[in-house]
């Protein structure tokens, strides 16, 4: 369960469309601190780290998340 803390706020760098899966890429400065396979909370929806380059680090929401919550 979250408890709503927000540690950063980080900016989209990239959107890219995968058969019906949105891969997120997000500039963050908490970055370092993730690992691969790692969850987090992306506005209250937790997704899966499943790339990480320097400062940025990506994230797939497949279908279902999308079409059951704000992303």
């Amino acid at each position: 369960m979250f408890t709503g803390i927000i540690e950063d706020l980080g900016v989209i760098t990239n959107l890219k469309k995968e058969f019906n899966n949105l891969q997120i890429t997000i500039k963050s400065e908490i970055t370092s601190e993730l690992k691969i396979d790692q969850s987090i909370a992306h506005n209250g929806v937790c997704l899966t780290v499943v790339d990480i380059n320097n400062d940025e680090y990506t994230v797939t929401a497949i279908q279902e998340t999308l079409d059951k919550t704000s992303l």
